[in-house]
Formats: structure tokens, C-alpha cells, sequence
């Protein structure tokens, strides 16, 4: 069952598959702000990738000698969360170790979402709980789609993301399988140091993958409506821009992790970019969504 916070300014939907937001709509014209999960382009909304960003090479790791199978972004974006509290403006969801998930990731962890609604922001955090008598290693990452364009005097290629601070954006590219390219990178052409454009010809090669920004926030805005988005994150230095072909929407996604490269060999916790977290604590990161 879904849930809805509301206020006097947004709507948001959240599904316990995944604890996705589905939905978020602002009162003054119900515009719909996150993708609607159309298969034609792509069936997801904002998932958590969890504990991988990206893929794993061949889809397999190593685990203290023992290989693992974990999909695509991992496996917490289709698995049942449990409701742990909720009010009008405000709701966690948790995931706990179970079998099924130790079949493919030997930890035991709690992994908390809270959702907040506050005027026109939603702020998503992500609580990672190691309650194993080990550490235990992992990735997380947010994957946002955001209806583009805003406005129907627009197109997409009237957009652009602005940084908070300027940039050197060097664009990692991944692979079919969803692997980052070793030796394969290009600085992007910016209209100013903190402003990328955007046209659909900028995703003919897939994702664009970046580490170690130096902003916190980003915006996704067009200077011919007043219609914008603005993520401001916290412990999520790596980002992934990603739209499927022609499609009317692009992902902004904050990461703290990236994908294997096409010829990583070792173990899961040589992964470059790995959280380790010691037993009996917790790591924290969050990302807010600003609508106006």
C-alpha cells in the first residue's frame, strides 16, 4: 500500500516495494514532478541502489572467496520494506538482513528511509545500520527521475543542470552491461563553469558518470520557465546523469560508490569507492528535492 504525505504545498507518494517515491506534485498545479515508470523508457521512478551502484563485472563478486550474485544496482529497489513509523509529512521505511538477502550479500544490516515533507522540499535520508559482528561493506546511491521538460512552451534541449560551484566535469562512460569504461573518459564542454547543457545527443553513449564533485547541490531549470528542480545532497560525492533515448525525463542521481570497471578482479571489498562500516554503527546520507 502506498502512502502519501501532503502539506500545504506538495503531495508525495512512496511505495513499500523499494520505499520508491512514486509521486511528487506541487498544489498550485498539480504538476507531476517525478517519471511515471513507463515501460516504454524506463519502469522505475527514484529507486535506492543498494548495496551496488551500477553492476558488479559479469554480475558476480567475491565475498571472502565465496561468489555472490547481485543484479543490476542491488537488490533493495525490489525488495518489501516494513512501515516503522509514519505521520502526515513524515514516514520510515526499513529493510532488514533476511534470507534472501544473505543469499547474495553475507551481512547482516538494517537499512532505514525517512521521508520528510517540509513546504516545498522532500528530504529522503538513508540510515545504514551494521548490526553483524563484522564489517560490513557496501554502496548506496539515489536515482531520481525528474519529468523533463517542466513547461509545455519548452523542449529538453531548452534545459541544463547548474552546480552549486563551477566544475570539471571528465565524464566516465559505462558499458552495455553497466561498467565503467577503463581508460575511457572526456572532459564535457560547459556553457559556463557551472552550467551543463542538455540535449538528448548527450546520452547517445549511455549514462555520464562523475567522482569526487565539489558541489552539494544542483538545479534543473531552463531560462524559459520559472518551473525548477534543485537536489541538494550530504554524503554523496559521485553522481550519474542518465535518460534512455528521447526520453521526457533524465535521471540526476547522487552516489557514494560506482560500478565495477570491465576488468575488476578482486574481492567486493576492493571495489574502488567501498563503504566500510565497523560493527555497531551506522552511516548516514541524505538528498533533498526542492520543487518550484
Amino acid at each position: 500500500m502506498n502512502k502519501i504525505l501532503r502539506n500545504e504545498f506538495c503531495t508525495a507518494e512512496i511505495t513499500n516495494v523499494g520505499a520508491e517515491l512514486v509521486s511528487l506534485k506541487k498544489l498550485t498545479d498539480n504538476f507531476e514532478y517525478i517519471w511515471s515508470g513507463d515501460k516504454k523508457f524506463w519502469t522505475g521512478h527514484a529507486p535506492v541502489l543498494f548495496p551496488i551502484v551500477c553492476a558488479l563485472k559479469n554480475g558476480e563478486t567475491k565475498i571472502d572467496g565465496v561468489s555472490y550474485k547481485i543484479g543490476n544496482h542491488g537488490f533493495a529497489r525490489k525488495s518489501e520494506f516494513e512501515l516503522s513509523a509514519e505521520n502526515e509529512t513524515r514516514v520510515i521505511y526499513r529493510l532488514s538482513s533476511n534470507k534472501d538477502t544473505l543469499a547474495m550479500y553475507p551481512f547482516q544490516f538494517n537499512l532505514y528511509i525517512t521521508y520528510t515533507l517540509s513546504q516545498n522540499k522532500l528530504t529522503i535520508e538513508y540510515k545504514v545500520e551494521n548490526v553483524d559482528e563484522k564489517i560490513i561493506y557496501f554502496q548506496i546511491g539515489t536515482h531520481p527521475g525528474f519529468n523533463c521538460p517542466m513547461a509545455h512552451e519548452t523542449e529538453f534541449a531548452d534545459y541544463y543542470i547548474e552546480f552549486e560551484y563551477p566544475e570539471k566535469l571528465e565524464r566516465l562512460y559505462l558499458d552495455s552491461a553497466n561498467l565503467i569504461i577503463s581508460g575511457k573518459s572526456k572532459k564535457l564542454e560547459l556553457k559556463s563553469p557551472k552550467l551543463l547543457p542538455l540535449n538528448h545527443e548527450l546520452f547517445n553513449e549511455g549514462a555520464l558518470a562523475f567522482k569526487n564533485l565539489k558541489s552539494q547541490k544542483v538545479s534543473l531549470k531552463s531560462d524559459k520557465t520559472s518551473k525548477e528542480v534543485i537536489l541538494t545532497y550530504s554524503n554523496l560525492p559521485h553522481m550519474g546523469i542518465w535518460q534512455p533515448k528521447d526520453a521526457p525525463f533524465v535521471c540526476i542521481e547522487p552516489w557514494h560508490g560506482l560500478a565495477d570497471t570491465d576488468n575488476f578482479s578482486g574481492e567486493f571489498r576492493e571495489k574502488e569507492l567501498m563503504i566500510s562500516l565497523a560493527k555497531e554503527t551506522e552511516f548516514i546520507c541524505s538528498y533533498t528535492i526542492e520543487i518550484n
